[in-house]
């Protein structure tokens, strides 16, 4: 018998996980805060995981993690496996593992990579934290989702991994967004100079996806601007708790607010290059 699952929270990716999981035959229950109409919908996200064995989170950020688990946690029933995949701030992830033993709940650390396309396939990778031998029970559940995972050690090993996966990925878009103006106002077409930085040992997955679409001002999100501020936000409160100065994500999660107030926020994070429009 398939496991009972509630996956809380429908965006992007939440959505798309839904879907693969009612695919593959398990019962699912979901909910968001906007309302969808979908089989298995709830009113709240504490009946949504009433009688769940899996509870899989896909919630914006720290403050709707928080909120929305606070007033849920009581419907949990013991033994009840909670696995946050939102990218939140260590000490979040750190507080929902207590949340859960309070409530004699397992939990798991389990962020990922990839977006719209690779949810929709089943293609997202997680990264995982937590105890290996409970990872290793739900590995079938996880492959509905995934092409695979990479343990990343204890509980907010996975956490800290995520976030600075991501400092990466956000300062490599300014970086290419810089490199690209300086390239135009040079005068060497865009084009070529694109196919060039793909092939040039710095060129990256990343590259090939994100700059065919900034060429052609493709902005659609696959991750929000506004998502990526507020990783930048904790990976900068990373550093601080270590005692270690990031200059490089602190100058780009600054030029990322300011996107965000003038409009971008809804736009994917590679709408970095807009700064740069004359």
């Amino acid at each position: 018998m398939k496991q009972r699952v509630a996956v809380l929270g429908l965006g992007i990716v939440g959505s798309r996980v839904r879907e693969n999981l009612l695919e593959a035959g398990y019962e699912v229950t979901c909910w968001s805060r906007t309302f969808r109409d979908l089989d298995g919908e709830k009113s709240s996200a504490g009946e949504a995981l009433a009688d769940a064995d899996l509870v899989s989170i896909y919630l914006k950020d720290v403050p709707m993690v928080r909120e929305v688990f606070a007033q849920a946690k009581n419907s949990l029933k013991p033994g009840t496996l909670v696995i946050n995949h939102s990218t939140i701030d260590l000490p979040t992830t750190l507080w929902l593992a207590e949340q859960c033993a309070a409530k004699a709940c397992d939990f798991l650390d389990a962020p990922f990579t990839g977006s719209k396309e690779a949810a929709a396939a089943g293609q997202l990778l997680y990264y995982t934290g937590g105890d290996e031998e409970l990872i290793g029970k739900v590995s079938d559940f996880l492959s509905v989702t995934s092409k695979g995972r990479v343990h990343c050690g204890e509980i907010g090993a996975a956490t800290v991994t995520k976030l600075a996966t991501n400092l990466i990925s956000a300062c490599t878009v300014q970086a290419m967004s810089e490199a690209l103006v300086i390239a135009k106002k040079h005068g060497v077409d865009p084009e070529v100079f694109t196919k060039a930085a793909i092939q040039n040992g710095s060129g990256s997955p990343l590259m090939a996806m994100k700059y065919p679409t900034m060429l052609n001002g493709d902005f659609d999100p696959h991750f929000t601007m506004a998502n990526m501020w507020k990783d930048s936000c904790y990976a900068l409160a990373l550093g601080e708790s270590a005692g270690v100065k990031l200059p490089a994500i602190s100058a780009v999660s600054t030029r990322m607010e300011q996107m965000c107030g003038n409009g971008a926020a809804d736009l994917d994070f590679s709408a970095l290059v807009k700064a740069y429009e004359d």
